[in-house]
Order: C-alpha cells, then sequence, then structure tokens
C-alpha cells in the first residue's frame, strides 16, 4: 500500500479507501449492501492489515446504520484512532421534517453530533458536503464548516459531486473571508466515465486539491460479469440499481481491451480498471466498496498491479473523451505557447 497527501495538505491517506456504502443495507440501499456487524468487522480488520488507513462513510448510507457500523467496529476492533483518517458525509434527506437534510448551519451542526454519536468518535477527520445545496446561502454553509473545523470536532473538509465553479466559488469565498477551505474533490471517475477531466481536473491540479474517487467499477460494469447483451448476473449490483449512468457501448470497449492485459498480469479485470485510476497523478485515493470478502480482497490486490506505459496508452485511446468546446480550441490556441521560443 502506497499513500499519497491529501491535496496541499499534510495529511497522508492510503491509495486506497475503504467504502461503507455496502453496510447495513436499509430500505434503498439494499440494493447495494447488507452487510452486518460480523462482515463489517472482517472487511475493516482485513483492510487495516492491507495498509488501507482512509475510511469514508456517509450519514445517509441506510440512514446512519453504516456509520454505526463501523463505530462498532472500530471499537470491537481495537484499531489505534491516530492511525485512522475517518471521512463522512451530510446533505442527505435524514429525516422528513423540513430541516433533516441540506446545508444549513442548523443541519450540518445536527448532522455532524450525530455522525460523532454513531461512529462513537470526538472528531471526524475529513467532513464532506454530499453534494449542492441550491437554498441555503453559499456563506452560510461555509461559515458553519470553518466553526466546525474551529471546534474541533472536524479536522479538514471536502466537497462531492460539484461542478468546477461551485468548487472555485467556494475556495475563492473561503480565501477572501480567511475560513477552513475545502481540500478534497470526491467525484465519479472510472476509465469508463472520465467527464471529470473537461472542467474537475485542471481546476483540482490548479488549486491543489485531493481527489477522491468513487465508483471506480462503474457500479461493477467494469469487472467484466457483464456483457452488451444480458443484464448480468444475478444478485450483483447492476443487475437491481443500473447507477452510476454510463457510457456502456465505451465500457464494453474498455472491458474488451482490458481482458488481455488481465490475462497477461494473471489478474482480474476490476484490478486493471482500478490499476489505470491509480495511475492518473490528480488521484488522492481510490475508494473500494465490497459486497463479499473475495470482492474486497481482489481490489486491495490492485496496488500491487503496475500497467506498463503501452497498456497505459492503449486504456486511454480507448476511453478517450471526444473533443468538445472550448477544450479543443483552448488546446489549438495553447500549443504556441507549450514550448520557449528556439535560439535566433
Amino acid at each position: 500500500m502506497r499513500y499519497r497527501l491529501l491535496g496541499r495538505t499534510g495529511l497522508y491517506v492510503s491509495e486506497l479507501c475503504l467504502g461503507t456504502m455496502t453496510y447495513g443495507g436499509k430500505g434503498f440501499w439494499e440494493q447495494i449492501g447488507s452487510l452486518q456487524q460480523a462482515a463489517v468487522n472482517e472487511q475493516v480488520k482485513v483492510a487495516f492489515e492491507a495498509g488501507v488507513n482512509f475510511i469514508d462513510t456517509a450519514n445517509v448510507y441506510s440512514l446512519g446504520e453504516s456509520e454505526r457500523l463501523l463505530g462498532l467496529a472500530l471499537r470491537d476492533l481495537g484499531l489505534p484512532r491516530d492511525e485512522l483518517v475517518v471521512a463522512t458525509k451530510a446533505t442527505g434527506i435524514m429525516s422528513e421534517g423540513p430541516n433533516g437534510r441540506g446545508q444549513s448551519r442548523y443541519h450540518l451542526f445536527n448532522a455532524v453530533d450525530a455522525s460523532l454519536k454513531r461512529l462513537q468518535l470526538e472528531h471526524i477527520d475529513l467532513y464532506q458536503l454530499h453534494g449542492f445545496d441550491p437554498l441555503t446561502p453559499l456563506d452560510e454553509v461555509l461559515a458553519a464548516l470553518d466553526d466546525l473545523v474551529r471546534s474541533g470536532k472536524v479536522r479538514y473538509i471536502g466537497l462531492c459531486n460539484m461542478a468546477a465553479w461551485q468548487v472555485m466559488k467556494a475556495l475563492a469565498v473561503s480565501d477572501r473571508r480567511g475560513w477552513a477551505r475545502f481540500e478534497s474533490v470526491q467525484a465519479y471517475y472510472t476509465i469508463a466515465g472520465r467527464d471529470l477531466e473537461r472542467e474537475l481536473v485542471p481546476l483540482i491540479e490548479d488549486q491543489k486539491l485531493g481527489m477522491l474517487v468513487w465508483s471506480p467499477l462503474a457500479g461493477g460494469l467494469l469487472t467484466g460479469k457483464y456483457s452488451p447483451t444480458e443484464k448480468g448476473p444475478e444478485g450483483a449490483r447492476r443487475t437491481t440499481f443500473d447507477f452510476p449512468v454510463v457510457d456502456r457501448d465505451r465500457a464494453f470497449r474498455c472491458v474488451d481491451l482490458m481482458r488481455p492485459i488481465a490475462e497477461r498480469h494473471q489478474v482480474s479485470i476490476a484490478q486493471v480498471a482500478l490499476a489505470w485510476v491509480l495511475s492518473k497523478p490528480w488521484v488522492s485515493s481510490v475508494i473500494i466498496g465490497a459486497r463479499t470478502m473475495a470482492q474486497l480482497e481482489d481490489n486491495l490486490a490492485a496496488t500491487r498491479l503496475e500497467l506498463a506505459a503501452e497498456e497505459l496508452r492503449t486504456l486511454d485511446q480507448v476511453s478517450q473523451l471526444p473533443a468538445e468546446y472550448p477544450g479543443w480550441m483552448l488546446a489549438f490556441q495553447g500549443q504556441y505557447r507549450a514550448k520557449p521560443p528556439g535560439k535566433g
């Protein structure tokens, strides 16, 4: 296991992060996973022993059950708190009351306290907004997060699933007011879904943000278990919950090229897909979530796979995004400044 700095901070996180969306299985979340305490304990133990120091959850996962199970696992296993980076999130619907969701100061303060209680922790290492709240003024959101950092309940703040302009606006407001700023962006990224390379990746690199990847296997579509003409194996996640949105033609072209690479290295197709994501310099950590121990162990093994330069070029080419404006115009005009002028 290798460790990477989270953006411009001095915090090292493991290149693989243990995701907990499969814990609990309450209501809608049962489609994704329904692991209970014994299985959760085993996953956390195996991941920690493999070098994973980073665990990501959210209050909305199984309506708090994922956080509760994770908190019990950390207590039962007696893992050293100072060797763990625990991340959670807030924004989603936690109750049907008018203030049971969103990013108001009222809701965020309540949500942090509730998460700390379920996790049985005194602080959250990385507290993330789980999306964009179109109603709460940005100043209110950022002031609340800054107060949570100053209170000691939260160490760092991050965000998920936002547009580049929203991220940049938030960074500008925090800088102007001297508030704690977002240090990480959690986003969907996979060889079959490279959309964030258009706007978010340049922003992430320019502002030195950490990037956390969710669903690097496109909801299981890149495991090799699916085909263009079949629904998928019984009980598989995509069979019951067809998410995230993906260009299936591009995805299966990627799988077709990853298959011989996997055979050459004697690894799974999933490991090739993970290794491709891990090869990108803007990625801080890749979140892996598993329904079974076999899946978790296979994903953990991806850290040992080093793809050759030619293999990476082949995968880059098959998954390349189609050119869009203004990207192609910026590249065309920028080429004249890309190299220093010659002599004479």
